[in-house]
C-alpha cells in the first residue's frame, strides 16, 4: 500500500481500552487448547504453487503477538493470536489435524489400511503441503477415504491435491457428502460465484497489507489461500440421521444438519475414539446467519435444534469434539458446555429477533438495541469475530419480512447514484458535505461521516477530498472492528479508495468446478447468465444426446429464457449435439476443433451454437463496490 496508514484516533484508542476491561482476557484456557497436542510444524509455514506464486503464508502473521496495538479490536487481536498458530496437533491418538495452512482445518482420521482425510481445504497447493506434513510424522499412509463434512469451498476445494481421481472412479477411495451437497456446492460458487469472490476478496482481506493497521485474520480463520481449486463428486451420499458407514475399519455415526451453517452440511460421531466432529455449527465464535460475501439466508432456529440433537445424540459420551475450524474442545463435560452456549446463541439470536419484529422494530433498530444475555456475552465462543450480532440479526429479519421494512418511503428509492446527487444537492453541495463531515470525523462520529460522505463519492465519484475522507473514515472504523470480516471491508474500501479496484483474486467457479456440472446443474448456470434484453428476439432449440448415457435433453431459447427439458420430443431440434456426458461443459468454449477432439459431433444448423453464446453474459470480477 503506497499510501501509509493513518493512526487511530482517540476515539478509537478509548473504544479499545474500554473492550480489554470488559472482558475475561485473564482466561487462558483457549492458549493452552491452541498448543496441545502438537507434533510438529512447517517452518516457515509458506505453500507455493507450481509457478512460485504464494498460496499461502502464514508466515506473514507473525507481527500478531504480545498486546493488542491500538489499530486492532483487542478482542479480534486475542481470536487472531489463536488462529494464527499453526501445525500438525494430535485430536486423540489416531485423530489428527493441521491447523493455520488454509481459512480451514484438515482433518487425518487413520484407520486399518490408510487415513481418512475430513474437508482438504480450499487448493490443492494447500491439501498437498499439509498431507505432507502429516505423512512426515505419522508415515506414508495412503489416503483410504474422503469426507466433506459440507457444501463450502473451503471443505472440498483441494481434493485432487490428496487424492487422484482414478482412485475414486475404481472404488478404492469412497468420497462421502452429504445430501445435496453437489447441487449447493455449484449454486453457490457457480451461479453467483462472480459476484460472491468479488465480495469475498473484500471479507478475507486478499489485498490487504499484513500488518497491525491492515489485516489481521478473518475470525474464522486468518484468510483463505489461493492457487488451484477442484472438485471431485462425491460417491457416498448420507441421507439420514444414525446411518453409519465403516470407511477402513472406521466406524462413523452420521447426523445430517441441513439449512445449518450450509445449506448441506452434516456432524459425524466416531465411536471408536469417543470423538465428535462438529463441521462448522459449533466453532469458537458466532457464525454468520447470512456471510457478508452474500449466500441464502441460513436458519437460525433449525441450527439450534441440530444442536440440542448433537447434545441428545453424544452428549455425556463423546469426550472430545473438533470442527472444520478453529481448536477441539476436550472433556464430556466441556463439550456438553461448549455445545449448550452454542446452542443457546443461535436460539436466543433467533428467538429475540423474531420477538422484537413482532413489536415493529426493523433490522436495524432491531441491531442496535440487541443484546446477548450476560453469559453468553462473557463467553469467548460467542463474539462475533466472522458473524456480528449486528448483521446476523439484520439476517433473520430479512428472512422473516424480506428486504422491506414496511415503510412506503422505502418501496420505491432511487438509485445509490441518483439518490447520493439528490442528497449532496439538499445538503448544499459537495464541498459542503465534506466540511461538515470533517467536524463529525474529529468527533468520533464516524459512522455518520460514512453514511454523508458515502453519498458525495457516488454522486462524484472524482472528489478528491471526498475519497480521502471517506477512505480515513473507513479505516478508522476497521481499526474498532471486534469482526474480522468487518474490518477487511471498511480496510478493503478504504483501499479501493485510494488505490483503485483490485478485482477478484480468487475465483471459485474453477475449470474443476465447472467441470463436475451435471447437465441440469450446467443448463441452470447457462440459462442465469442469459442476457435477457439481448435474447428478446431469439428463438431456438437444441437436442443434447449423449454417447455413453441414454439421457437426453431438449433445449429451447424464447422470450429471452433459456429452459431444459428431458421429455421425448416428436418434432425435430434446429441442432442435434451429440458428446460424452461428462465432456458436455466444454461446450461453454464454442470452439468447433476442440468440441470435435472432445467428442463432440453436431447434426443441424451450426450456427444455433453460437447465436446461444452470443446472447449469454459473463460476469464482471472488477464490478465496483465503493464507487458507483
Amino acid at each position: 500500500m503506497t499510501t501509509p496508514a493513518k493512526p487511530p484516533t482517540q476515539t478509537i484508542i478509548d473504544q479499545q481500552q474500554a473492550t480489554l476491561a470488559s472482558m475475561p482476557f485473564a482466561d487462558t484456557a483457549d492458549f493452552e487448547a491452541t498448543e496441545r497436542g502438537l507434533i510438529g510444524r512447517l517452518d516457515p509455514c509458506v505453500v507455493h504453487t507450481a509457478d512460485g506464486t504464494v498460496s499461502w503464508d502464514n508466515s506473514s502473521y507473525d507481527f500478531i503477538a504480545g498486546d493488542a496495538p491500538d489499530t486492532v479490536n483487542p478482542s479480534l487481536w486475542r481470536q487472531s493470536t489463536l488462529n494464527a498458530r499453526d501445525g500438525l496437533f494430535e485430536v486423540v491418538e489416531g485423530i489428527y489435524q493441521v491447523r493455520g495452512m488454509d481459512l480451514s482445518n484438515i482433518t487425518f482420521v487413520e484407520g486399518s489400511s490408510g487415513v481418512i482425510v475430513i474437508d482438504p481445504l480450499i487448493t490443492t497447493e494447500c491439501a498437498a503441503a499439509a498431507m505432507a506434513l502429516y505423512r512426515h510424522h505419522r508415515g506414508d499412509r495412503k489416503v483410504t477415504g474422503v469426507i466433506y463434512t459440507h457444501s463450502h469451498l473451503d471443505h472440498f476445494g483441494g481434493v485432487r491435491g490428496i487424492v487422484d481421481q482414478a482412485d475414486v472412479d475404481s472404488g478404492a477411495v469412497p468420497i462421502v457428502a452429504p445430501e445435496g451437497f453437489a447441487d449447493h456446492a455449484i449454486a453457490e460458487n457457480v451461479y453467483a460465484g462472480t459476484a460472491m469472490a468479488r465480495r469475498a476478496g473484500y471479507m478475507y482481506g486478499a489485498l490487504l497489507p499484513r500488518n497491525a493497521s491492515g489485516a489481521v485474520g478473518a475470525g474464522l480463520g486468518q484468510t483463505t489461500s489461493h492457487g488451484t481449486v477442484t472438485m471431485i463428486n462425491p460417491t457416498l451420499m448420507i441421507t439420514t440421521t444414525g446411518q453409519e458407514e465403516v470407511i477402513d475399519g472406521v466406524r462413523i455415526v452420521f447426523q445430517m444438519a441441513p439449512d445449518t451453517e450450509a445449506p448441506s452440511e452434516m456432524m459425524f460421531y466416531f465411536p471408536d475414539f469417543k470423538a465428535v466432529c462438529l463441521a462448522e455449527d459449533a466453532t469458537h465464535n458466532l457464525h454468520n446467519i447470512l456471510t457478508l460475501r452474500g449466500a441464502v439466508v441460513r436458519d437460525p432456529h433449525g441450527w439450534s435444534q441440530y444442536l440440542t440433537e448433537t447434545i441428545d445424540l453424544w452428549g455425556g459420551v463423546a469426550e472430545i469434539g473438533f470442527a472444520s475450524h478453529h481448536w477441539p474442545t476436550w472433556g464430556a463435560d466441556k463439550l456438553v458446555e461448549f455445545l449448550t452456549v452454542q446452542r443457546d446463541l443461535y436460539a436466543y439470536l433467533h428467538d429475540q429477533t423474531v420477538r422484537m419484529l413482532n413489536q415493529g422494530m426493523v433490522g436495524a433498530e432491531i441491531a442496535e438495541e440487541f443484546q446477548l444475555p450476560p453469559a453468553l456475552e462473557q463467553a469467548w465462543s460467542t463474539h462475533g469475530y466472522y458473524g456480528s450480532v449486528n448483521h446476523n440479526v439484520k439476517a433473520i429479519y430479512q428472512r422473516y419480512l424480506g428486504w422491506f421494512d414496511g415503510n412506503p418511503a422505502h418501496l420505491w428509492q432511487h438509485t445509490p447514484v441518483e439518490g447520493a446527487k439528490r442528497y449532496v444537492e439538499f445538503m448544499g453541495g459537495s464541498d459542503a458535505v465534506v466540511a461538515k463531515a470533517r467536524v463529525s470525523f474529529e468527533d468520533g462520529d464516524f459512522r455518520w461521516v460514512a453514511e454523508v460522505v458515502n453519498h458525495v463519492v457516488f454522486a462524484e465519484p472524482d472528489h478528491a477530498a471526498a475519497r480521502e475522507l471517506l477512505a480515513d473514515t473507513y479505516e478508522q472504523l476497521g481499526y474498532g472492528c471486534e469482526n474480522g470480516t468487518w474490518r477487511n471491508f471498511y480496510l478493503s474500501g478504504a483501499y479501493e479508495l485510494r488505490h483503485g479496484k483490485f478485482g477478484t483474486p480468487t475465483a471459485t467457479a474453477s475449470p474443476d468446478l465447472v467441470g463436475a456440472l451435471t447437465p441440469e446443474l450446467l443448463f441452470d448456470a447457462l440459462a442465469v447468465t442469459v442476457n435477457g434484453p439481448r435474447a428478446w428476439d431469439e428463438k431456438l432449440s437444441i437436442d443434447v444426446r449423449f454417447s455413453d448415457s441414454a439421457d437426453h435433453y431438449r433445449l429451447t431459447l424464447s422470450n429471452g429464457v433459456l429452459t431444459y427439458s428431458t421429455a421425448a420430443k416428436v418434432d425435430s431440434a434446429e441442432l442435434i449435439i451429440t458428446c460424452p456426458k461428462r465432456a458436455l461443459p466444454m461446450l461453454m468454449s464454442g470452439d468447433p476443433s476442440a468440441l470435435s477432439g472432445a467428442g463432440f459431433s453436431f447434426d443441424g444448423e451450426l450456427s444455433v451454437l453460437p447465436r446461444l453464446l452470443g446472447v449469454l453474459d459473463k460476469g464482471d470480477p472488477d464490478f465496483s463496490i465503493v464507487t458507483p
